[in-house]
């Protein structure tokens, strides 16, 4: 069955990419690059999901919803 799942990469000080995946706890890795991360988070969900069969945990019903919220920036004190 394939399924998909939504990713956060981040790009860090080092200038790798650390990728998480909300919908499964724990399930993070990094990569040189983008297309780097994205392959390794692809193994990373793989087994991820492997070892929740294993030890007869139930998989993740759904994925999760991201949404982007706008904030304005203010200094305090400063104008």
């Amino acid at each position: 069955m394939q399924r998909s799942f939504k990713v956060v990469l981040e790009k860090n000080d080092s200038n790798c990419y650390t990728v998480t995946v909300p919908a499964l706890p724990g399930c993070v890795t990094q990569g040189k690059n983008k297309d780097e991360a994205l392959a390794r988070i692809r193994e990373a969900i793989q087994g991820y999901l492997e070892t929740l069969e294993i030890e007869g945990l139930p998989m993740p019903d759904s994925d999760i919803d991201i949404a982007e919220v706008e904030v304005t920036e203010s200094i305090s004190g400063k104008e």
